[in-house]
């Protein structure tokens, strides 16, 4: 039987046994004598899809699982691979292939084209009677906000590491997002077949860099080029990977030159979970040999606890591994029931004034409120494609659904489920489903439940701030107004893509992550809607803050007959540590009744809503500071919310004309990769842009050098860094923390700010004496 064939009769008898369709067996017809990937098709087999379907055993046999990793650590081949043991595609392809066709989950022409994974990517397969949703993430820093929205959905993440690179830039943040989010994790340790791939470095990476209580469970037979196959510690067998693509898994004793050192990391691995595990612990204290069961048993309770991370191995692009990790994804991974996953009832405080937390419940019944979180839209030639997690009971096609945060309801017209870019029709969804919705109004993290009375809200996603923009420019006209219906669709699909016009430059501003997010979208204007676009020279997001504590004491006085204006406020403001001073803070400390306490949400957005939006340096953004309102007086009838508000935004300008500011700039974490040969030269391209090095870490090829340099200093340096290093270095960058700017750089800004905004007269006389 074909690939197709059989992943085609497992998904029908899937679909037809969660919706209890009748008589199953007799829609196999005479394929009882099959097996394929480890299932018998037999009668026996079969039951487990019978008439009568218990929806906790489909709880119990499905995962939600993402790859994550650093760039070019090879999980879209993972992915890939992952697919094609399952049967659901039929062919493997590259990323790169030489076929053109590229990877299934890289289905935009972009993503082929540049051979990096953009969005996020979602499919589902069967695996031994298990149903398993994978997302497949982008590991480039630019496109982080795909893997926070991942991660923000998902039951259990694999992380996949390069076994020659190790643990890098990339793989310390989607680690971090992973904590974020509570996500139990596997980590498989990819390309042991590179050169100079060492997966005994990267456990040791692991646990001191990711501080992660980790330990084999996989070893390999030979490295590099004489890469075998794995040994099993756990089964104390030997697994290769025969067959034209790898398919067949081999078990075999182990080579006795292997022995040794699989009992040693077997021990290894019983310490570090019996560390973490009771049962297993008394009996390793007892200095009894656990069962493969209870090891397994044991490190499925750790891994859900998150106190242990298994480690396993392979190489994607050379068929090996693969299985071993779809049977640790379904043996170790939690189920939908095992993750506890909450709503807030704003409709019930707690005494700190704070809506009340709800467990959601995970049974796959219809008799619970559904519950379901929209995690991702974009655009298709159907319309508005809503990705859907259930969190709670139960999604029908055809049924209303109220969005909790527009307080509107919708209809869910129709209901897919996503493999890459294929669409499956299907008739609902429960809890633990993964979906779809088309022609819903919507923002990505809005959540949508069944009732209109029931206000359960799930905690949304978190979305850093953009750190580089560009001017775009279209060439020629857009008469059609193609620009601003690009520009619309994209900020409601990426919430880290900013738009906003700058009425001072005469021009469309767009902000995102770093230069490639906006060179994407840049191209994909052009390819998606015809339009000749022209980025220009990126602008860094400077903040600007204050160095001293500032008093203030200002009176708003104004009478034009009738009622008039008064308010005045007494207070300070004092800058915030250094760690905090990308925030702004508001504190009453007001007593008595001089200033109304009706009147501080009105001062509050005065201070920190009209003052803070232009500085007086360089016109950025206010940031890293603390206004104290301490006292105050008010006028019974000219007293007012507008009053208040615009005494505010001149007391904020009183201090503003009095206190010392200063400039703040981004600081990047760049992690640089070169050859031995090149280290010289770029660490003198670090230092010409007064970059401060943190660490290095050299192996017998490469070394990675960590750094810390300003934003401002880093455009352009792919083209010197590629220049210096014939092409063979590659760096990676994401957002660290802001720092004062030196001091060259700062008046440098203020100067050029100060002529940009110079009455047009005073331009006219400087032209004329020069």
């Amino acid at each position: 039987m074909s690939h197709s064939l059989v992943y085609r009769l497992k998904t029908a008898i899937w679909s037809r046994a969660r919706t209890g369709f009748p008589k199953v067996q007799n829609y196999i017809l005479n394929v009882n004598k099959h097996k394929f990937m480890g299932i018998s098709f037999t009668p026996a087999r079969i039951s487990w899809y019978s008439t009568e379907v218990n929806q906790a055993e489909v709880l119990k046999t499905m995962r939600n699982i993402g790859i994550a990793a650093h760039i070019d650590s090879g999980k879209t081949t993972v992915t890939e691979r992952l697919l094609f043991y399952s049967g659901r595609i039929e062919a493997m392809h590259e990323v790169r292939g030489k076929d053109k066709v590229g990877a299934t989950m890289d289905s935009m022409d972009l993503e082929r084209e540049r051979g990096i994974t953009i969005q996020s990517a979602a499919t589902h397969v069967t695996w031994k009677n298990h149903l398993i949703n994978i997302i497949d993430t982008p590991g480039h820093v630019d496109f982080t906000v795909e893997v926070e929205r991942a991660l923000r959905v998902l039951d259990g993440a694999v992380l996949v590491i390069c076994a020659n690179g190790g643990v890098q830039s990339q793989t310390l943040t989607v680690n971090r997002q992973i904590n974020r989010y509570n996500v139990p994790r596997l980590i498989f340790i990819n390309k042991i077949d590179r050169l100079a791939a060492n997966p005994y470095r990267c456990l040791m990476q692991i646990r001191s860099k990711l501080r992660h209580n980790a330990a084999f469970v996989h070893i390999p037979i030979g490295l590099e080029n004489d890469t075998k196959g794995i040994v099993d510690i756990i089964r104390r067998k030997a697994l290769y990977f025969e067959g034209s693509h790898g398919q067949d898994v081999v078990e075999k004793d182990i080579p006795d030159d292997l022995k040794a050192i699989t009992e040693e990391k077997r021990t290894e691995l019983i310490e570090c979970v019996s560390n973490v595990d009771e049962p297993l612990a008394e009996t390793f204290l007892l200095d009894e040999e656990p069962s493969i069961e209870e090891l397994k048993a044991a490190i499925r309770r750790s891994v859900i606890a998150r106190k242990f991370t298994p480690v396993l191995m392979g190489t994607a692009l050379k068929n090996k591994g693969i299985q071993p990790l779809l049977d640790a994804v379904t043996e170790y991974l939690p189920d939908p029931s095992e993750v506890e996953n909450y709503a807030f009832d704003d409709s019930v405080r707690d005494e700190d004034d704070r809506p009340t937390k709800v467990l959601m419940n995970p049974e796959r019944s219809p008799d619970h409120v559904s519950v379901s979180l929209a995690f991702k839209i974009e655009q298709s030639k159907f319309g508005q494609l809503t990705y859907l997690r259930v969190y709670q009971g139960l999604v029908e096609k055809g049924e209303n659904l109220f969005n909790v945060r527009t307080k509107k309801r919708v209809r869910t017209s129709r209901l897919v489920r996503i493999h890459a870019n294929n669409l499956e029709d299907v008739n609902e969804a429960y809890a633990g489903d993964i979906c779809a919705l088309f022609g819903v109004d919507c923002s990505s993290g809005d959540t949508f439940v069944g009732k209109s009375k029931f206000g359960m809200a799930m905690e949304s996603i978190f979305v850093p701030d953009p750190v580089v923009s560009m001017s775009l420019k279209v060439v020629g006209r857009d008469d059609s107004g193609k620009l601003s219906k690009a520009l619309n669709r994209f900020s409601r699909e990426d919430p880290t893509f900013k738009t906003y016009w700058d009425d001072e430059a005469k021009e469309m501003v767009v902000s995102g992550m770093g230069e490639l997010h906006l060179e994407v979208y840049g191209q994909r204007i052009r390819n998606e809607y015809d339009l000749d676009v022209v980025l220009g020279k990126p602008n860094v997001a400077f903040r600007e803050t204050i160095t001293s504590s500032i008093d203030f004491d200002y009176t708003h006085k104004r009478q034009s007959g009738g009622a008039g204006q008064f308010g005045r406020l007494i207070g300070y403001i004092e800058p915030l540590p250094a760690d905090q001073n990308t925030k702004l803070e508001f504190v009453n400390k007001t007593t008595g009744t001089n200033v109304p306490n009706c009147f501080m949400s009105a001062i509050e957005k005065g201070f920190l809503v009209d003052s803070t939006d232009k500085g007086p340096l360089i016109g950025a953004k206010m940031a890293g500071f603390r206004v104290v309102v301490e006292d105050g007086a008010s006028h019974l009838v000219d007293s007012s919310e507008i009053a208040f508000r615009l005494c505010a935004q001149g007391a904020f300008q009183q201090a503003m004309d009095r206190g010392l500011k200063c400039i703040l700039e981004p600081i990047m974490k760049v992690e640089v990769s070169v050859p031995h040969e090149f280290q010289g030269s770029v660490l003198a391209s670090i230092n010409k842009r007064k970059g401060m090095i943190v660490d290095q870490d050299s192996d017998s090829d490469y070394v990675v050098m960590n750094c810390d340099v300003s934003l401002n200093d880093m455009f352009g340096y792919a083209t010197e860094l590629r220049s210096i290093t014939e092409g063979k270095g590659e760096y990676t960058m994401e957002f660290s923390r802001y720092q004062p700017c030196r001091n060259e750089v700062e008046e440098q800004l203020i100067r050029k700010y100060q002529e940009e905004n110079a009455p047009k007269s005073t331009k006219k006389k400087a032209g004329r004496k020069r």
